[in-house]
């Protein structure tokens, strides 16, 4: 197929864009100096990480929270790709799940994740001379329901990917074109986001959901979540591979491994996959809670 003229000029309009705001974000890195990102292996954390260390080098510290809601095998790619690109990395435990307000898992559960991260980042950075704590946080998230971004704002975290303009489609991109294998990485929250609001936090759903999660990884699928409602378990999957889920054979193995794991009743939700669906269950007057005071954001780049 050939590309037309006006085709080939927003194509090279948009590279060029995506590259001032790849500079802005080093730049911005550099200007910032000593710094510890808050790392979880995702695209947007990994990226970030990624840039600061080519920038800083040693001068930067990628900190991992691991605590019952964090995945065994996410923990794993966390910590290998941070090992396959040199950076320093630091594994520290967090303890949400010794605060009553996360446990009962409202609308404020995130907060109070993010709160406990960033409070252990600072007793860690301290002695070591970090004064500036980033994150991940991209421009698409500014207009999603998202309480973590509440803390990062009380804790003057700094947010460079969405200062420089970046979207989740862009840090893509420019992870792609770096070569990193986390470019094309499934977006992944922690496992107590998929348990239904008001129903608490406890180790044994955190263990039932990620085993389920692991049984829908065996049967092939890529994309997906196991929300939990109790007794019941609700799938959802990636609509360019809900066809596989609708064989009946498919469905009869899914639905007999999650049984295992103590569920009742397992359902498919036709709609697919959808992040953070669970905050259709919270009231309207609940959801402007996650909207930062103010965000720590500079003039992106243009």
């Amino acid at each position: 197929m050939e590309v037309s003229r006006e085709g080939r000029m927003e194509e090279h309009s948009f590279e060029e864009a995506l590259e001032r705001k790849r500079e802005f974000l080093f730049a911005r890195l550099r200007e910032v100096g000593r710094v510890m990102i808050a790392y979880s292996g995702g695209t947007d954390s990994a990226y970030l990480s990624y840039a600061a260390h080519q920038i800083l080098g040693t001068e930067m510290l990628a900190v991992l929270a691991d605590s019952p809601s964090l995945s065994r095998s996410h923990l794993r790619d966390a910590v290998a790709f941070a090992e396959s690109q040199g950076m320093p990395l630091k594994v520290v435990d967090t303890f949400e799940m010794e605060n009553a307000d996360y446990v009962k898992n409202d609308s404020t559960r995130c907060f109070h994740c993010k709160d406990e991260l960033f409070r252990v980042m600072s007793e860690v950075g301290t002695p070591l001379n970090f004064a500036a704590v980033a994150y991940g946080m991209n421009v698409d998230d500014l207009g999603d329901f998202r309480p973590g971004q509440k803390a990062a704002a009380q804790h003057r975290v700094l947010a460079p990917l969405a200062e420089a303009g970046l979207t989740k489609d862009g840090i893509r991109q420019l992870a792609r074109a770096e070569g990193l294998r986390i470019w094309d990485k499934p977006a992944s929250a922690c496992l107590s986001s998929r348990i239904a609001y008001g129903l608490p936090v406890t180790r044994e759903t955190l263990d039932s959901v990620e085993r389920g999660e692991e049984a829908l990884f065996r049967l092939g699928f890529r994309k997906f979540r196991v929300r939990h409602h109790g007794e019941l378990v609700r799938i959802e999957i990636a609509r360019d591979e809900l066809g596989r889920m609708l064989s009946l054979a498919m469905f009869e193995q899914a639905s007999a491994d999650l049984k295992k794991l103590g569920y009742k009743y397992v359902t498919l939700d036709l709609e697919g996959y959808r992040s953070g669906s669970m905050n259709a269950l919270l009231p309207i007057s609940e959801i402007g809670f996650g909207k930062p005071e103010q965000p720590v954001l500079r003039e992106s780049a243009k």
